[in-house]
C-alpha cells in the first residue's frame, strides 16, 4: 500500500513518550495572581496567553489590570415597537423571543452570513452576523435572550449589526447585555464575549480577593475604594458612579507609585556626596564674559546674557558649589540659549580640574553641539571633544586616551560615551540634552562614570511644560526656565493654508531657494500604508490614507519644484543615512527637505527660512512648535505654514493658537486648556511612563497627583525609603501592577 497509507508502530516498538503531567491551577487567590494564564485553569487559557502576548498580559495578575477602553450602557430595555423612532446607529438592548435562523451566502461570497429573526409582542427585527456560523449552534426558534446591538435603519426594514445576546435565566449574571458593559481591546482570535466570561472568572477566583496594599489613613483619607472592590466595578459596574470610584482609585493608585519614585529618588540622591565645585564672583563674571565675546563674534556685534539665562547660571552656580548633587532641568523653546548656559556649566567644572560630558541623543546632534560648544567656549580656553560611533577607530582610541587620562576637559558624545571603554579621570558634570530620549538607566551609566561620587546633573528641554504639570512631572528636579527670546531673533510669521491654496506658498520656495535659502516641509508619514513611529516623543499618528506621506511627496514635490534639488529624511532611514541627508541640506546642496518628525531636532540651519507642515491638525502643539523652531535661526525673516484641511473646532483652535502664540510656554498652558485627551504640549516628551488609568489631562488627575505627593512625602523617610508599615504597599510596587509604572527603576530604593 503506498500513498497516504497510516502506518502502525510494530508490536514491542518504541512507544511515544508521555507529556509530564501539568500541575493543576493554584487554589490560593493570591498565588493564582502570578500565574501565567495558559496555567490558571480559566477558561479557553491557551487562546488567552497567545493573546495576552499582544495585548500585554500574561498572567491572571496582568488580565485583571487589562481594563475595559470604554463602556456601553445596555441597561434600558427596549420594545421592538419602538425602534422606528430611535436614531440610527444607536446600540440597544431588547427582550426578545427567537423567531427563525438561517445560514445564507453573502455579497463577499467566500463568507457566509447567519440570519435571526426576532420579535416580542409589539414588533420584529433581523440580526445579521458575518462569517459567525456557530451563532447557528447557539441561536434555536422559539428561545427567550437579552439581546444588544448597533441598530440600522434600511427603507422600512429594521437590522441589528452583529449583536451580543444571552439566554434570559442562563447561569450567572448578565456579561454581554442588559447591564453596563466593558468593551475591552481585543486581538484576531480573541472574542469579547470570551474575554469577558474569562475576566469574570478571573474576578471570581482572584480578584475579589485582592489583597489590600494602601494604608488605611490613606485610604479614608482620600476616600477611596478598597481594591477588590475597584477591580469588581471597573470591569462590571453596577452604575457609572461606581465605575468612577473605582477608576479613581487606580488612578490614585498609579499617581501614588509615580510620586514615591520621584520624591524617592531626590531624597535618595540627597544621601550620594558630589565634588563641590566652587565658582567665585570674578571668575563667574570672566566666564560669562568668555561667552558673551565667542557670541559676539559668531553674530558680528556685541551682545548679553538674557536675563533668564543670567538667573539659571546663578542658580546652577549655587548648586555646584554643594556637595549634595546637582539634578536641574533647564527647559526653554528652541534658540532660548540653554547651550550657552550648559556651556557656562562644563567651563566651570573644567576651571576646578574637573570633567564634563554632554550626551546628545543622535550622531548629528552630537556633532553641532560638539562645533557650538567648540565656539563657546573658545575664548574661556577649554578644548571640547568629541566621541560617536561613527567615528574612525583612531579618532575614537585618541578621545578615548584624553578623556581617560583627564586631557579631555569637555566630551561630547551619543550613546557611545555611556560605553565601558569610556573612562573619565574626574567626570564632575553631566549634561543631557534631549533628556526625554534617555532612560533612567542610561543616564546612570553615564553618571556611575564619576569614580565613587554623584556627578552634578543638567537635564535640557525644548519642550516647557505647562505649570500645573511641571508640579507633578519635576516633582524630583530643581527647574530653571528660559523664557527671555535671544537678541535680535526675528518673529516667524505663521499662517494656516488649504491644500487646495498653496501654489503662492510653493512659488515662495522658489524664490527663497533663488535668494540661496531653504524649506522644511514635514508630513505625518512615512509612507502611505502606515503611520510615522520616528521616536519616543512623536504623538501618535492615526492611520488615514488622505494624509501626506513622505515618500511620495517627495517625488511629487521634485516633479512641482523642479529644477529645485529636493531630499527626504523619515525614521526608518538608516541613520547614517539621514544624517547624510540632513548635512546635505544644511550645507546647501540641497533646497527643500521633506521629511517626518526627525527634523525636530535635527541640524542648525541658518538659512532655512520656510517650514511647511502638511496635516498640521494631525501633529500636537508640541510638535508644531519645535518644529517652527526649525526657521528663523538667521538674519531674514522666516515663515511657518501649516497645511490642514481640518474642520474639527478644536483642531481648527489648537492651529490658530500656533499662529498667535510664540512663546513656548505660554503656549502649553493654552494647549492644556484646549486638549482633554492626547498629549499636552511635550506630555509624551516628558520622560513620564504610560499611564494606564490616570491622566494628566484630567484636571481632578492633577489634583489627585499633588495629594498623593504630599502622602509620598509623609511614607517615605529621610533615605527615600519605605517603612516597614508600608510592606504591603512596597510588594505591590516591586512585584504588582504599578512596578510596569516604573519601567525597571526601583521604586522604593534599596534595603527598604
Amino acid at each position: 500500500m503506498t500513498g497516504s497509507a497510516t502506518r502502525r508502530p510494530a508490536a514491542g516498538g518504541p512507544k511515544k513518550a508521555k507529556a509530564p503531567p501539568v500541575a493543576p491551577p493554584p487554589t490560593d487567590p493570591a498565588e493564582l495572581l502570578d500565574t501565567m494564564v495558559n496555567r490558571s485553569g480559566l477558561g479557553a487559557a491557551n487562546l488567552l496567553q497567545r493573546a495576552g502576548r499582544r495585548l500585554g498580559f500574561l498572567t491572571v495578575r496582568e488580565l485583571l489590570f487589562h481594563l475595559p477602553r470604554r463602556y456601553d450602557d445596555l441597561r434600558e430595555m427596549r420594545k421592538l415597537g419602538e425602534l422606528r423612532g430611535i436614531e440610527d446607529g444607536t446600540v440597544i438592548s431588547a427582550r426578545v423571543r427567537v423567531v427563525d435562523v438561517r445560514v445564507e451566502p453573502s455579497f463577499r461570497r467566500r463568507i457566509q452570513r447567519t440570519i435571526a429573526e426576532f420579535d416580542d409582542d409589539t414588533g420584529s427585527v433581523e440580526a445579521t452576523w458575518f462569517g459567525r456560523r456557530f451563532i447557528e449552534r447557539r441561536l434555536f426558534p422559539g428561545a427567550d435572550i437579552i439581546v444588544s446591538g448597533k441598530l440600522r435603519h434600511f427603507g422600512r426594514k429594521l437590522t441589528l449589526d452583529n449583536p451580543d445576546f444571552q439566554p434570559v435565566g442562563a447561569e450567572g449574571e448578565m456579561l454581554h447585555v442588559g447591564r453596563i458593559v466593558p468593551i475591552y481591546r481585543l486581538t484576531a482570535g480573541l472574542t469579547a464575549a470570551r474575554l469577558r466570561i474569562a475576566m469574570r472568572e478571573a474576578l471570581d477566583r482572584a480578584g475579589t480577593q485582592y489583597a489590600e496594599y494602601l494604608p488605611a489613613p490613606i485610604l479614608a483619607d482620600e476616600s477611596l475604594a478598597g481594591i477588590a472592590r475597584a477591580l469588581e466595578d471597573a470591569h462590571y459596574p453596577a452604575t457609572f458612579e461606581g465605575r468612577d470610584a473605582a477608576l479613581l482609585r487606580l488612578a490614585f493608585d498609579e499617581l501614588l507609585a509615580l510620586q514615591l519614585g520621584m520624591v524617592g529618588r531626590r531624597r535618595q540622591r540627597g544621601r550620594d556626596a558630589a565634588r563641590p565645585i566652587a565658582i567665585d564672583a570674578p571668575a563667574d563674571a570672566d566666564l560669562r564674559a568668555s561667552l558673551t565675546a565667542s557670541i559676539g563674534r559668531k553674530l558680528g556685534h556685541d551682545v548679553a546674557l538674557t536675563a533668564d539665562q543670567d538667573v539659571a547660571i546663578g542658580a546652577i552656580r549655587n548648586d555646584l558649589a554643594r556637595e549634595t548633587p546637582m539634578l536641574r532641568l533647564l527647559q526653554g523653546d528652541v534658540g532660548s540659549g540653554k547651550t550657552a548656559v550648559a556651556a557656562w556649566a562644563l567651563a566651570a567644572a573644567a576651571r576646578n580640574g574637573f570633567q564634563g560630558a554632554l550626551l546628545a541623543p543622535t550622531d548629528l546632534l552630537a556633532r553641532q553641539h560638539h562645533a557650538t560648544l567648540a565656539g563657546l567656549l573658545e575664548d574661556a580656553r577649554v578644548p571640547v571633544e568629541l566621541l560617536t560611533g561613527s567615528q574612525t577607530a583612531a579618532a575614537a582610541r585618541r578621545t578615548l586616551e584624553l578623556v581617560k587620562s583627564g586631557q579631555a576637559p569637555v566630551v561630547v558624545g551619543t550613546h557611545a560615551l555611556i560605553q565601558d571603554r569610556v573612562e573619565f579621570a574626574a567626570l564632575g558634570v553631566v549634561v543631557i540634552d534631549e533628556q526625554h530620549r534617555f532612560g533612567v538607566e542610561q543616564r546612570g551609566q553615564l553618571e556611575a562614570k564619576a569614580g565613587g561620587h554623584a556627578p552634578h546633573v543638567l537635564l535640557m528641554t525644548a519642550t516647557p511644560i505647562p505649570r500645573t504639570l511641571g508640579q507633578v512631572l519635576y516633582a524630583d528636579l530643581d527647574v530653571s526656565d528660559l523664557r527671555t527670546p535671544p537678541e535680535g531673533r526675528i518673529p516667524i510669521r505663521t499662517g494656516i493654508r488649504h491644500p487646495d491654496a498653496l501654489r503662492q506658498t510653493w512659488e515662495r520656495v522658489r524664490a527663497e531657494a533663488a535668494s540661496g535659502n531653504r524649506t522644511f516641509v514635514v508630513v505625518p508619514l512615512i509612507d502611505e500604508a502606515e503611520p510615522a513611529a520616528d521616536d519616543a516623543s512623536a504623538s501618535p499618528t492615526i492611520f488615514d490614507s488622505s494624509a501626506p506621506a513622505a515618500e511620495a511627496e517627495s517625488v511629487r514635490l521634485r516633479e512641482l519644484l523642479a529644477p529645485l534639488r529636493v531630499g527626504m529624511v523619515h525614521g526608518r532611514m538608516k541613520p547614517a543615512d539621514r544624517d547624510a541627508e540632513m548635512s546635505r541640506f544644511r550645507d546647501g546642496e540641497l533646497d527643500v527637505l521633506v521629511g517626518t518628525t526627525v527634523i525636530e531636532v535635527g541640524v542648525d540651519v541658518p538659512e532655512a527660512t520656510m517650514m511647511i507642515i502638511e496635516g498640521a491638525d494631525r501633529f500636537g502643539l508640541a510638535q508644531l512648535h519645535q518644529l517652527r523652531g526649525r526657521v528663523g535661526r538667521g538674519t531674514e525673516e522666516s515663515f511657518c505654514v501649516l497645511v490642514s484641511d481640518s474642520t474639527d473646532e478644536t483642531a481648527q483652535a489648537r492651529l490658530k493658537a500656533v499662529t498667535e502664540i510664540r512663546d513656548g510656554f505660554e503656549l502649553a498652558e493654552k494647549d492644556f486648556e484646549l486638549r482633554r485627551e492626547g498629549d499636552v504640549l511635550g506630555l509624551v516628551q516628558s520622560g513620564l511612563p504610560r499611564l494606564r488609568v490616570a491622566s494628566l489631562q484630567n484636571r481632578e488627575h492633577v489634583a489627585l497627583a499633588k495629594r498623593a505627593r504630599d502622602h509620598a512625602e509623609a511614607l517615605l523617610d529621610s533615605e527615600g525609603r519605605l517603612g516597614q508599615g508600608a510592606a504591603s504597599l512596597r510588594r505591590e510596587l516591586e512585584q504588582g501592577w504599578l512596578a510596569r509604572v516604573w519601567a525597571g527603576e526601583p521604586a522604593t530604593g534599596s534595603g527598604a
